[in-house]
């Protein structure tokens, strides 16, 4: 499906204050949401109202100043950093004679040319149509089609039926797939818990640094740049950890303020890595001045995704900008509470990886094992779970091994040996 919004390369940018707080942060991101999509701003529109107009959203005195700054300027769109209602949308088409959409629209559009796999897309084009279809409007005459023979006369299906029928269908189709890929990403996360691996999944505000931050640690190579959703498609990469292994570390969409329902619906299978993780690392824009705010928002919506349960981990990144060296801050327990990291350069990433592996530590304990050389099957599966804290020899070739293992993936091995692992445990498992 193409964009439902065709953006021109000029548009004017409106914005209104419903509080007596000018809120100049929300108009800035609305610049970032239009230079990610790809469009030139050629003026930007600023009211105060104490409520949204019902007919104009602004008002009928500023729609007429905007319209005239339309014939002005000759822009080809009006992006509003609001949600329009479809009538207001339409009121506002007629008086200006130019495209009109709404804060909603945008992001979709930027979401769809963000999408790269199959499932993004079909997740995406899910979300528009879905947005799509309380918009359809009747926008010509004369196209009923009329039925033929006794008893079948009348006005029969209009345009605007037969649209609303061909959305629905393809609603239904898209949803069907989707649930279709949903089981296939369901059976990879299964095999992922069978084989014990913790994932850490990373979320927050967009444009904070996640992507960067997914590529310092695992060097995936994932697409960054300085603006909002940069990456859209979720990735996952195998990450070793000493004294703990293996681990997926899982790069997510960026979470925005006034996130379209209608996406967070699209995208919840994707966000289920989010909502099955072990560890979250939020990471936060630490020079961003509204980065409690941003933090408010992202974890409204991991509550709304049923994943505000998940341990977390907060990752303030861009200490560098701040001139700040980076640093770790432990809660009143001695865990890992915040770490202060620059993903751009670097620093601090020696430190995240300790936070991290601490964190998943305690989830561990340690074992203590004396293998003869006719086990040594068993040494070989432990090297292959990254679970030796420490291994020699004694004289007569056997094998002593300190293990650090989680419970789940101990209690797995020693049903597999049915037993025969019991009789060479050295020092009880430590918790």
């Amino acid at each position: 499906m193409s964009d439902i919004s065709v953006i021109a390369e000029q548009a004017i940018l409106v914005h209104v204050n419903f509080s007596q707080q000018h809120n100049s942060e929300d108009l800035s991101e609305l610049k970032l949401l239009v230079s990610s999509a790809g469009v030139e701003c050629l003026q930007v529109v600023t009211t105060s109202r104490s409520a949204p107009d019902a007919k104009f959203f602004v008002g009928s005195g500023k729609a007429a100043e905007i319209a005239a700054l339309v014939a002005e300027t000759e822009a080809d769109v009006i992006i509003f950093n609001h949600a329009l209602s479809p009538a207001q949308t339409r009121n506002l088409e007629r008086i200006c004679l130019a495209r009109v959409i709404d804060r909603t629209t945008l992001i979709l559009d930027i979401f769809a040319q963000r999408a790269r796999t199959f499932e993004g897309k079909l997740q995406v084009e899910l979300a528009q149509l879905q947005h799509l279809a309380s918009r359809l409007v009747r926008g010509w005459e004369g196209l009923d089609r009329q039925k033929g023979g006794i008893g079948m006369r009348g006005p029969g299906e209009t345009q605007l039926e037969t649209d609303r029928r061909l959305l629905n269908e393809r609603i239904k189709a898209l949803q069907t797939r989707l649930a279709k890929l949903e089981t296939q990403r369901e059976q990879g996360r299964k095999a992922r818990q069978k084989a014990e691996v913790p994932v850490v999944s990373v979320v927050g505000y967009t444009n904070a640094g996640k992507s960067t931050l997914f590529n310092r640690l695992t060097n995936a190579g994932v697409y960054a740049a300085d603006q909002l959703f940069a990456t859209l498609d979720p990735t996952l990469r195998k990450l070793k950890l000493k004294g703990i292994g293996d681990i997926i570390l899982a790069d997510t969409v960026g979470f925005i303020r006034h996130l379209p329902h209608d996406l967070v619906a699209a995208f919840k299978s994707t966000l289920q890595e989010t909502r099955e993780a072990d560890i979250q690392l939020h990471v936060v824009d630490v020079a961003d001045a509204r980065k409690d705010s941003n933090m408010q928002q992202v974890d409204a919506i991991l509550e709304e995704i049923d994943a505000d349960q998940i341990p977390q981990l907060l990752v303030f990144n861009k200490v560098d900008l701040l001139h700040q060296a980076p640093r770790i801050e432990y809660n009143e327990y001695g865990q890992p509470a915040a770490v202060y990291l620059s993903a751009a350069t670097g620093a601090g990433i020696d430190l995240l990886v300790q936070a991290i592996t601490q964190l998943l530590s305690e989830q561990f304990f340690d074992v203590m094992l004396l293998l003869p050389p006719a086990q040594s099957v068993w040494r070989s599966r432990f090297h292959q779970q990254h679970c030796i804290a420490h291994e020699q020899f004694d004289s007569e070739g056997n094998c002593e091994l300190k293990l650090r293992i989680s419970d789940s993936v101990w209690q797995r091995y020693l049903k597999q040996s049915q037993g025969v692992l019991e009789n060479y445990i050295v020092s009880a498992p430590v918790i």
